[in-house]
């Protein structure tokens, strides 16, 4: 599991600053509109009692609300913006949700009071109103307030991600086509006072009750938006994105699980990716960290990335025979296995704790031989009536360093009696270049050599060892007094 994955920030400016600049734009911006709001009412409010119309009324009524809702804005935007904290872990990017939402049921208040109004104007008393082109140009003016506000709010709100502002800025752009509405209720019902067309009085009424649909419209899409991101639910389409990036990640095997919630401007992922279980530890963590940096550039985002190890399709012999033994947390090396009649023979070294018994060892040995036997892939080549054979040679794992003999130092004449020896080799092993870097020393009664012998660098490894294991051979039948040889091997032109 890695550590939250943070956004990258614009190159030459630090996070830090930029996240004091965008909490400043984005309080301006909420300020901005608080003020647009505060002028609209005192507009509306004086064409309401000037011209007794219903629909400059239901404007007056929905500007009103505007001033609440950008107040509420205002006040999401700087609860929103600060750092998360031990109560709060995911931050408070919620608030700004909240207050979208609170301006919901505002627009819904004020949409039931408009129809309910109106009905009345239609169906039970009349109200006559006074249009002048005075009302007409004062609207005017407010319906270009607005256009700028929510355009002005708008581009803040994409810049930052920000819910308070969208659903302001998506709010306000309704008024613009509201304050329309009743713009030609208005000029309806003037121009049928100057035309005898009894009629269009109603023009009044049924343009407020225009915008009450506006106004219901609006809010039924904000209510759903603000709705989704209370409850958590995923962005449309962002899943499907994220895994789509994810799974192009060299050595994710698939993404299973992933979940993405959203709090303000942050995105919060959770995903479960399948890696090859014989990746080291140090590769998966790199996968891990490149999967983070893949999603932090589809959104910004807290990253929690869990891992879970899966077979590769077709997973060798050797790779399955290692995870089984890795999952039980044993070492192994000088893995082989070999066909002979039909029946399938794999050895390998088993390396154990060297303050084990024989019998804590061999029963880790048989174990481990059971469970390779089980394997799909061994079974798979061994004969169904002849269970595959395996081979365990138990040795020590070392962790005991020892001290060298400081008595005795390093054995010089046996290392250039050793080095000597190995270079007279050269003509039997055409592999060999040369020997040199000998040093033997005595350790706890026991003669070490080791040594590094130059190679053509071309050559297989494979042939490689099989030489570097003969000259050890030789070198210890030369000596019997050394214990242990270790070459080296290297290509020539790098000794």
């Amino acid at each position: 599991m890695q550590p939250p994955a943070k956004s990258p920030a614009p190159v030459g400016q630090p996070m830090g600053r930029r996240t004091l600049v965008g909490t400043s734009t984005k309080q301006m911006a909420a300020l901005g509109s608080i003020g647009s709001a505060v002028v609209l009412v005192l507009i509306k409010v004086v064409l309401t009692v000037a011209t007794h119309s219903l629909g400059v009324l239901s404007e007056a009524i929905h500007s009103s609300l505007d001033l609440i809702a950008a107040i509420l804005t205002y006040l999401s935007v700087r609860v929103s913006d600060l750092p998360a904290d031990a109560g709060h872990p995911y931050g408070h990017g919620k608030v700004e949700g909240f207050s979208a939402f609170a301006e919901t049921g505002l627009l819904m208040i004020a949409s039931v009071y408009i129809i309910w109004e109106a009905l009345q104007r239609l169906f039970f008393h009349s109200v006559e109103i006074e249009p002048s082109w005075f009302a007409i140009g004062a609207l005017s003016i407010a319906m270009f307030v607005d256009l700028f506000r929510s355009r002005m709010l708008a581009r803040v709100a994409r810049q930052y991600q920000s819910e308070a502002l969208e659903a302001d800025a998506l709010h306000f752009s309704t008024d613009v086509w509201s304050t329309l509405v009743v713009i030609f209720g208005i000029a309806a019902v003037w121009f049928g006072r100057r035309t005898g067309i009894t009629w269009l009085r109603y023009a009044d009424p049924i343009a407020a009750l225009v915008v009450a649909a506006v106004v219901i419209w609006v809010g039924a899409r904000l209510a759903k938006r603000t709705m989704d991101g209370l409850l958590d639910a995923a962005p449309e389409g962002l899943q499907e994105r994220l895994a789509s990036a994810i799974e192009q990640v060299d050595g994710v095997l698939g993404a299973e699980r992933l979940r993405v919630r959203r709090s303000g401007n942050r995105y919060f992922v959770d995903v479960t990716i399948s890696v090859p279980r014989t990746a080291p530890f140090e590769r998966v963590h790199a996968i891990s960290s490149a999967v983070e940096q893949r999603v932090a550039e589809v959104v910004p985002a807290d990253i929690v990335v869990h891992m879970e190890p899966r077979a590769l399709i077709g997973e060798h012999l050797f790779d399955s025979i290692r995870a089984v033994a890795e999952q039980r947390g044993l070492a192994i090396h000088e893995l082989a296995a070999h066909q002979l009649d039909g029946q399938l023979a794999v050895d390998l070294h088993l390396e154990v704790d060297e303050h084990s018994t024989l019998r804590e060892a061999h029963r880790r040995a048989s174990e481990l031989e059971d469970a390779i036997r089980l394997l799909p892939a061994v079974r798979s080549r061994a004969n169904p009536l002849q269970p595959a054979q395996v081979n365990v040679h138990i040795e020590p794992l070392g962790t005991h360093i020892a001290a060298a003999d400081s008595t005795a130092g390093e054995m010089k004449t046996l290392a250039r009696a050793v080095e000597e020896y190995i270079n007279s080799l050269v003509g039997e092993y055409h592999e060999l270049i040369d020997c040199h870097e000998v040093h033997v020393h005595r350790v706890e009664n026991k003669i070490l050599a080791a040594c590094h012998c130059a190679m053509d660098g071309d050559l297989p490894i494979t042939e490689i060892h099989d030489v570097t294991v003969a000259l050890e051979d030789r070198v210890k039948e030369m000596f019997p007094q050394i214990f242990r040889v270790n070459i080296h091997p290297e290509p020539v032109e790098e000794r």
